[in-house]
């Protein structure tokens, strides 16, 4: 068995044989350089697992290309392995295991097969609904699986989930790909979807850590914003009365009523698009004004329905057929219509109003009901909320009502402690 101290003109001095054969380090035991008949030179070091005895499993783990690796290097990385061989460990096991551990990419296949259910509220362990699932899916498949990917889960830190966040802010992920005759894949970026994908995310990891694949989510520790700002967008009565008559022009215009009248009602009802989209006739009831929508984001939901509303609704079931099954149904085939995307972009160029959304309409009513001093759960019952919290958000625009009532309850004590009193708002604004 040759020995000899392995620097590099040991490497460079190396012939193959008919067998492999290797040389060990003189001054450092386990340590070795392997020769294989190919010419292929390798580090290696030899241990028994656990520092054992003779009964013990003997590993023998190549440490690298022994052209590409300095014997410094070699040397340094087996004392690693050597010592941790003796304080109990198995290097290689580690080094397998992590060759075999699964990707950020598989795991949000697993996370696809068997982990995607609501994770919290009222709703906790029920499946997602189909569309929430897709868009959930593609977020992680668009932002996460291009830039983390090929990393290990256990690989990814909280610094990784940072640089994820920028990216995605920055648009690198962004996309405007065709595919297929008719069909296209936009990808935006920006910091809501960073906001979305995030959050997605932490809930894949959190299924991990429930499988035992991970020991912690590397989202908790990450300085990122996971939750949308408090405060949100929401239209004035000019931006309404705007929009209003951009969808009255659309309509002279030719364009689908369909899609007019569904956006009309996105802001009569605060309801989410597709509950508006999508309403079936059996869910208006218009003996009581209510709709009573069977499955909805927080599942069955029953609403109270406006006074216009009701007429809008009433004079669409007039024009409809004695057996539709969809309030807006699809111009051709079954299911509900699905053309009030390139009509909403034209609504709001018209309008001027860039960057809204069909979903804003819906923090408008909630901000209005606010404004008004409607209570949060008459607001909350409005807009189908099933936590009071979400309905939280629309308590900053109750600023005025709140202002109304201090005048109310503290001018008398003003009056008591013989102090100046303001003109109240009330007959201010009268």
């Amino acid at each position: 068995m040759p020995t000899a101290k392995l620097t590099a003109a040991i490497v460079e001095n190396a012939r193959p044989s008919i067998k492999p054969y290797t040389i060990w380090d003189t001054e450092l035991s386990g340590f070795g350089l392997r020769v294989y008949p190919s010419g292929k030179l390798s580090w290696i070091a030899k241990y028994r697992v656990g520092g054992g005895g003779r009964n013990a499993p003997v590993r023998c783990p190549s440490l690298g290309d022994a052209r590409k690796v300095s014997a410094k290097d070699a040397r340094a990385a087996a004392k690693r392995e050597l010592a941790a061989a003796q304080l109990g460990g198995d290097p290689m096991a580690v080094i397998k295991a992590q060759r075999c551990e699964m990707t950020v990419e598989a795991l949000i296949s697993l996370y696809e097969k068997e982990g995607c259910f609501v994770q919290r509220g009222i709703r906790i362990g029920v499946p997602m609904k189909p569309l929430t699932k897709k868009y959930t899916l593609s977020r992680l498949r668009n932002h996460v699986v291009p830039l983390l990917g090929k990393k290990r889960i256990s690989e990814v830190s909280s610094q990784d989930i940072e640089s994820l966040g920028r990216a995605i802010t920055i648009g690198k992920t962004s996309k405007d790909e065709k595919v297929g005759v008719r069909n296209r894949v936009i990808v935006k970026g920006g910091e809501g979807a960073a906001r979305k994908v995030i959050r997605d995310l932490s809930a894949v990891f959190s299924f991990a850590m429930r499988r035992g694949l991970v020991k912690a989510n590397p989202v908790t520790l990450a300085s990122v914003r996971k939750t949308d700002n408090v405060r949100v967008r929401h239209l004035s009565m000019d931006e309404l009365k705007r929009l209003g008559e951009a969808l009255d022009e659309l309509e002279k215009a030719g364009v689908n009523p369909k899609a007019v009248n569904i956006a009309r009602l996105w802001a009569l009802t605060g309801c989410r698009r597709d509950e508006i989209a999508g309403l079936q006739w059996s869910e208006v009831d218009f003996e009581t004004g209510r709709l009573v929508l069977q499955d909805t984001k927080t599942g069955r939901s029953v609403r109270p329905l406006g006074g216009a509303a009701a007429i809008l609704l009433a004079k669409l079931r007039e024009g409809a057929t004695a057996d539709a099954v969809f309030v807006f149904p699809a111009e051709r085939g079954e299911g509900f219509f699905q053309g009030t995307k390139r009509v909403w972009a034209q609504a709001i160029l018209k309008a001027k109003l860039p960057g809204v959304t069909p979903h804003i309409l819906r923090h408008t009513v909630g901000s209005l009901g606010a404004s008004a001093g409607e209570g949060m759960l008459l607001v909350g019952a409005v807009l189908g909320h099933s936590n009071a919290r979400s309905t939280l958000q629309y308590m900053h625009v109750a600023s005025d009502p709140a202002r109304l009532a201090a005048d109310r309850l503290t001018t008398p004590v003003a009056d008591a402690l013989g102090l100046p009193m303001p003109v109240s708002q009330e007959a201010a604004a009268a």
